[in-house]
């Protein structure tokens, strides 16, 4: 095993634990505040724009990419960086052909500022601190 393979698998380590706790922190929040889930058949009924949702609008989608990529460097397999640059052309195409224009309909105004303040993909630095008055659903 070369020396800097130790440090890379840690890395990895660490990069597959962070996807991990995103993931499951991005579905608790859909559940626990968004009353709904992931999934088309049953989408949330309010918009989610709290939690790591104050730095990424897909944050599943980047835990998961994550979590490919970070299995690749603990096992030291360069066919799951094509694998996880596959998953991020998939969920990209899912994003922008059917997720936004679904919630665009569904919450309007609302999801037009989270898009004009929140990224897609990459995080923010700092997080976003704008409100959403569910109330008003």
């Amino acid at each position: 095993m070369p020396p800097g393979f130790l440090l890379v698998r840690l890395l990895g380590i660490l990069i597959l634990a962070g996807s991990i706790l995103l993931l499951l922190e991005a579905f608790a929040r859909f559940a626990l505040q968004g009353l709904g889930t992931p999934a088309p058949v049953s989408p949330t009924r309010y918009l989610v724009v709290t939690g790591f949702y104050r730095y990424v609008r897909n944050p599943m989608y980047v835990a998961v990419v994550g979590a490919i990529l970070g299995q690749s460097m603990i096992l030291g397999n360069l066919m799951l960086v094509l694998y996880a640059a596959l998953g991020c052309l998939v969920s990209h195409l899912f994003v922008v052909t059917y997720e936004e224009p679904t919630l665009r309909r569904k919450f309007g105004d609302e999801y037009a500022e989270f898009c004009a303040n929140v990224p897609r993909r990459l995080p923010r630095l700092r997080p976003w601190n704008g409100r959403v008055d569910h109330d008003q659903q």
